[in-house]
């Protein structure tokens, strides 16, 4: 019996708007397919990372309806709700999930360094804390600020190279990794299905959170180097991130998905964070990825 084909699935960028994401995953995983590569952007790296990592639909849900998102991705001290954050019997729980705490000095004062702690902890304690160690190939994407060019992370930690797919310029400090200086992917390639194909994938299921059709004019690659500081506040950078990613790349990698999940979510943006929005958003990604319900089924 020939081998079956090789499923990748990518995971783009959108901030709040990842939620929809989770919701898609919650009907790949009921449809039962087999998840070969992943390939994510910003908050799709995040999602892709810890999916590699071993967790499931269901908590990454649970992630989502538990965290105040956004004084997380700011380094506020009231990062997390509900009191997730405690120790009991010597072991520490983030979000009801037990951890391992790497650093002794604690959680980052650096502005980036609170989301990664909390998601190094999250994959360490699944036995993940690298590349190497992921349950599934796992690639994300950044932008070199020196150079504006794409670069693929594919080995190290993988906590940091999440934080730096998803360091969004003028919020987060950019991530330096030898010679580069790495910020948010999005600016680059929000969707990176050429990625995930380049890893092996033969067939891809691609979740697009981005919403406007419309198509700005191109940007030019100076862009990266210089302007984005003139972009004022976290809605504003990150809405420039997800809505102006390289609009060429992007029709691009559209083409090249198997199957294109695009949530409609037209009513939220990537600071829609929150209990609410983010159930709302989650149904959307469920309903979204019920209508490929039968192509996605040939696949198991």
């Amino acid at each position: 019996m020939a081998d079956r084909p090789k499923i990748g699935l990518v995971l783009g960028g959108g901030g709040a708007k990842g939620a929809a994401e989770v919701g898609a995953l919650k009907v790949i995983e009921q449809a039962g397919i087999p998840i070969d590569y992943i390939a994510g952007s910003s908050v799709g790296a995040i999602i892709g990372g810890l999916y590699a990592a071993g967790y499931t639909a269901s908590e990454l849900e649970t992630l989502f309806q538990t965290q105040e998102w956004l004084s997380l991705l700011t380094d506020r001290n009231t990062a997390f709700s509900n009191e997730p954050y405690k120790t009991q019997n010597g072991v520490t729980y983030i979000f009801g999930f037990p951890v391992m705490d790497r650093n002794s000095s604690g959680f980052g004062i650096m502005r980036g360094g609170r989301i990664e702690q909390v998601l190094d902890s999250m994959v360490s304690v699944r036995g993940c804390t690298e590349f190497e160690s992921l349950r599934i190939p796992f690639r994300c994407v950044a932008a070199d600020m020196r150079t504006a060019k794409e670069v693929v992370l594919a080995k190290g930690i993988v906590a940091s190279a999440i934080r730096a797919s998803m360091a969004i310029p003028g919020i987060f400090k950019p991530v330096t990794k030898g010679d580069w200086l790495l910020v948010d992917g999005g600016l680059l390639n929000n969707l990176p299905v050429d990625v995930c194909k380049a890893m092996g994938a033969d067939i891809i299921i691609a979740i697009d959170l981005q919403q406007d059709e419309k198509q700005p004019k191109e940007r030019a690659e100076t862009t990266l180097l210089t302007g984005i500081g003139d972009l004022l506040g976290l809605g504003g950078v990150i809405e420039w991130l997800t809505n102006r990613p390289d609009i060429r790349k992007h029709v691009e990698n559209k083409k090249l998905a198997d199957i294109y999940i695009r949530p409609d979510i037209p009513d939220y943006d990537v600071t829609s964070f929150g209990n609410k929005n983010s159930a709302r958003m989650i149904k959307a990604g469920e309903e979204a990825a019920k209508k490929h319900w039968e192509e996605l089924r040939k696949l198991k």
